[in-house]
């Protein structure tokens, strides 16, 4: 959640520190600071709010160093004030600490702290970190005061400390939340999301948990909380820095809407054949033996990515015929699951590090499960802790509200699906082609589908002072119905249920009324005169109808009033296609409504882009 940036370098610090910051901003955060290291000490500048109002404050009331270290926070323990904001210190004022996480100890080490007179400044978890550094600092070095000081912790924590008395160092350790080293040319980077420091270097190191880096103008030394020396060689991040700007565009939420075609043809890319009717995944390193043991699959995820999983069951149901269960990644380890010989763990992440489904994950295995991740972040724990890894290749999601990311999942699920078929033998290769014909045209049918913004900028003007909307979908569109709700809640702040349209009369239809849209999920397909008549009851008790129809079906205009009702045709496609194809209409309405409503699109309230804390 929260925003950690760090420098040791030939450049001035601040800038580079602003910088990282501003990168990070989509995550989530209610208050920010910086904290610069001299020959003379640590100067410290905070602000509650946005990072405007701390360059407000470093105007007025500048800070020098040589290196530092700055943070943005999203408020847990504490409420969001300059007095909480990070970076926090010790009684000394010479050991300063970021944090993100929770530490979930830190009453008890509190009262510890406080009894051999220590002095708490805070509200906050973090400031008992700044005090057990000072505590355990004994002369040996920085690192190993750390080391001590994380002993005694109990929670997830991504935690990076400096200190007056030992120049030119920052450390860093991880216990959950992610920490990435940059490794520049002459100068290093630490920082929690990739984008902070992507302008400066692609080559970079992911802090397994357990780790810790040292790291100076000389280089960056790797070690396991006991000190036992690491050996981690750097990886090359492809994005470019320009990926992760807008664009032109007004958000960069609307950016990724748009981006979708090129994410979702570069999901595809290299991994079907055309003239053979095969899928290569050869990434998720899955034996024959595995194969052809493989009798169920369990889908991990939270949030959007828990829909892409509801639609990857009817994926893999309908082409593998391999039944599959959907769990919430907060609720799996909870309920003591049983994993059974011949399943296949799938764990859905963006991120490749939400903290619920990695503990989900890492239960599931510790029973015997075989995992894969499908994730968007080369690196990152999940594909570390996977036996293999279908990488979704959407490129850096800066909009705290996943599009991109979802349609790309939406889409490695899919050839996930048509790969256990052929492992299977459920699909031959002429049976395959006509799924693989599909997919190789998605690309060119979501840049038409697009064409349909301007007429939902329309409905969004007369939707957008309503409070409530229903949205109803059938079979596999339904999950489509969930996350139109769920973006629409994200980022608009306006109340939104997602209902199979068939469990409409079973409690929902009570709700329906003349300010109540409902918007149905009606593509042409086995279905669509099921929705037609579920269209009508809503109809029949006053509701509006935003409908979402395919391209040329005229079936639905026919019971639609133009004065009340709208109808939104996208291009037809497959039914396993259909669910991306009409993600796009409702991604769209969301946008335009938040945007109507003056909400922060790209950066809605209370929520961060990964939620790396359960």
């Amino acid at each position: 959640m929260c925003g950690i940036i760090g420098y040791i370098g030939p450049k001035p610090v601040l800038p580079v520190l602003i910088e990282g910051l501003r990168r990070m901003e989509y995550r989530g955060y209610d208050s920010a600071g910086v904290a610069l290291v001299g020959p003379e000490g640590i100067e410290l500048r905070r602000s509650a709010g946005k990072l405007a109002n701390l360059e407000r404050v470093l105007e007025s009331d500048p800070v020098d160093g040589v290196y530092g270290i700055g943070h943005t926070r999203w408020a847990t323990h504490g409420r969001p004030t300059e007095e909480n904001a990070h970076p926090h210190r010790d009684c000394s004022g010479r050991i300063v600490v970021v944090h993100n996480g929770i530490i979930e100890n830190y009453l008890e080490l509190k009262s510890e702290l406080q009894a051999s007179g220590h002095e708490f400044r805070t509200e906050t978890d973090t400031e008992v970190v700044a005090h057990l550094v000072e505590r355990e600092s004994r002369g040996d070095g920085l690192p190993a005061a750390v080391r001590r000081a994380l002993a005694v912790i109990r929670g997830m924590f991504a935690v990076v400390v400096v200190s007056a008395d030992e120049q030119n160092m920052i450390v860093a350790a991880r216990s959950g939340p992610p920490i990435v080293v940059g490794m520049g040319e002459g100068e290093f980077f630490v920082a929690s999301d990739i984008p902070a420091i992507l302008s400066h270097t692609r080559d970079v190191v992911f802090l397994d948990d357990g780790e810790m880096a040292v790291i100076t103008p000389s280089g960056v030394a790797f070690s396991d909380f006991s000190g036992v020396p690491r050996v981690r060689n750097a990886q090359r991040i492809s994005w470019d820095p320009v990926m992760a700007e807008k664009g032109g565009h007004r958000h960069f939420m609307l950016k990724e809407i748009h981006e979708q075609p090129a994410a979702v043809r570069d999901t595809i890319l290299g991994r079907i054949s055309l003239e053979h009717g095969r899928v290569f995944l050869d990434e998720l390193n899955l034996t024959p033996a595995v194969l052809g043991s493989l009798q169920r699959v369990t889908i991990l995820a939270c949030g959007t990515s828990w829909h892409a999983a509801l639609v990857g069951k009817y994926f893999i149901e309908m082409l593998a015929g391999v039944p599959v269960e959907v769990d919430y990644g907060s609720e799996y380890r909870y309920r003591s699951p049983v994993v059974l010989p011949g399943t296949l763990v799938v764990a859905i992440t963006q991120s490749g590090e939400t903290a619920d489904t990695l503990a989900a994950l890492r239960e599931a295995r510790r029973r015997g499960a075989v995992s894969i991740a499908i994730c968007n972040v080369v690196g990152s724990m999940a594909t570390r802790e996977s036996e293999g890894t279908l990488y979704t290749h959407a490129g850096p999601e800066i909009g705290v509200a996943s599009t991109k990311a979802f349609t790309s999942q939406l889409v490695a699920l899919q050839l996930l699906a048509l790969f256990l078929a052929q492992a299977k033998g459920t699909l031959s290769p002429a049976g395959l082609l006509p799924h693989i014909e599909s997919l190789m045209g998605l690309p060119l049918v979501l840049e038409d589908a697009l064409k349909v913004s301007p007429l939902i900028e329309k409905v969004a003007e007369r939707f957008s002072n309503r409070s409530d909307f229903l949205f109803l979908g059938r079979g596999i569109n339904y999950p489509i119905a969930l996350e139109g709700a769920l973006k629409l809640k994200e980022i608009s702040y306006i109340h939104a249920e997602g209902y199979p349209a068939g469990e409409m009369k079973h409690g929902p239809i009570a709700l329906i009324d003349e300010q109540m849209p409902v918007v149905a999920i009606a593509p042409a397909d086995h279905v669509f005169e099921k929705m037609l008549g579920n269209v009508q009851e809503v109809k029949a008790r006053g509701g509006s109808v935003i409908a979402i129809t395919s391209q040329g079906e005229r079936r639905m205009a026919a019971v639609l009033d133009p004065d009340r009702d709208v109808e939104i045709q996208v291009p037809r496609g497959s039914d396993l296609v259909a669910p991306v194809l009409n993600t796009i209409p409702l991604q769209l309405l969301a946008y335009h409504i938040a945007v109507r409503r003056g909400c922060d699109v790209d950066q809605p309230r209370n929520l961060a882009k990964s939620v790396t804390v359960e």
